[in-house]
C-alpha cells in the first residue's frame, strides 16, 4: 500500500473516502493545509484541532447506555476503516481523539474518520 498523501487533491467529500494506513515517511498536516482539511468536516466547529497534533470532539448523550451504544458504533467503524481513535466513555458523554501515531500528527485519514464518526446515528 502507498503512504497517505498529506493533502487531499480529490473533490470527494471526506466521509465518502476510506482511511489509508500510514506507513510513515509523510509529514503531518500543518498550517494552511491543516486548516483547509479541517474546514471540510461537516461539523468542523465541533472538532477541535489541538496544537496542530490531534483532533478531538465530545459528544453528549442523555445517559450512559446511549453513550456506550455510540462508542460501540465508533469502534465498529474504526475496525472497518483500520483507523482507531482514543475513546473516553463517561456517563452521558463520549470523547473522541484522533491522530496518526505513526507520524505523531494529523493526516487526511484522521479527518476522514472524524467525518465518518459525524455521520453515525446518535440515538
Amino acid at each position: 500500500m502507498r503512504p497517505l498523501r498529506s493533502v487531499s487533491l480529490s473533490p470527494m467529500s471526506l466521509e465518502a473516502k476510506t482511511c489509508v494506513p500510514c506507513r510513515g515517511g509523510v509529514p503531518p498536516l500543518k498550517g494552511e493545509a491543516l486548516a483547509e482539511i479541517h474546514s471540510q468536516l461537516p461539523d468542523s466547529a465541533e472538532w477541535k484541532v489541538i496544537d496542530q497534533h490531534h483532533l478531538t470532539r465530545a459528544f453528549a448523550f442523555s445517559n450512559f447506555k446511549q453513550a456506550l451504544d455510540f462508542v460501540n458504533r465508533v469502534a465498529a467503524l474504526a475496525e472497518e476503516q483500520g483507523h482507531h481513535p482514543d475513546i473516553v466513555l463517561k456517563w452521558g458523554k463520549a470523547e473522541i481523539t484522533l491522530w496518526t501515531h505513526k507520524i505523531d500528527g494529523l493526516t487526511e485519514s484522521d479527518f476522514i474518520m472524524a467525518a465518518k464518526i459525524d455521520r453515525l446515528p446518535r440515538l
